[in-house]
């Protein structure tokens, strides 16, 4: 499989990615920033740091890895938490890019800071 950012931006992400010879497609539900006991830490990066963990959980039992994502939706409490998003996402995929929305919104859960769902491609 192939991908090609389109018009890729300094800000770790790409206005749109071509994704060419894939087989499979995995639908990541949002992850939020919670462990396997149910904590949710109070920092941002806390919870930014096991969100992106919990995607790579998941896309591991998929037999992916965060390497495979083509699209990322990323859903914030709060627009002052846009630049630590950055840093953790960067912190997480490095210098891959995928296609990414950020909204800004009210979450399920007060605790929560962020939610991240995802779209990968093998």
């Amino acid at each position: 499989m192939a991908q090609r950012a389109i018009n890729r931006t300094d800000g770790n992400y790409s206005q749109a990615l071509e994704v060419i010879g894939f087989r499979r497609l995995v639908f990541v539900s949002g992850q939020v920033g919670e462990d396997d006991q149910g904590q949710v830490p109070p920092e941002f990066k806390a919870q930014a740091r096991l969100a992106w963990a919990n995607v790579a959980a998941q896309l591991v039992a998929a037999a992916m890895t965060l390497n495979d994502i083509v699209k990322m939706t990323l859903f914030l409490s709060d627009r002052k938490y846009r630049g630590q998003a950055y840093e953790t996402r960067r912190e997480a995929l490095g210098d891959h890019a995928p296609a990414m929305t950020i909204i800004i919104c009210g979450i399920y859960r007060e605790e929560w800071l962020l939610e991240i769902e995802v779209i990968a491609a093998a």
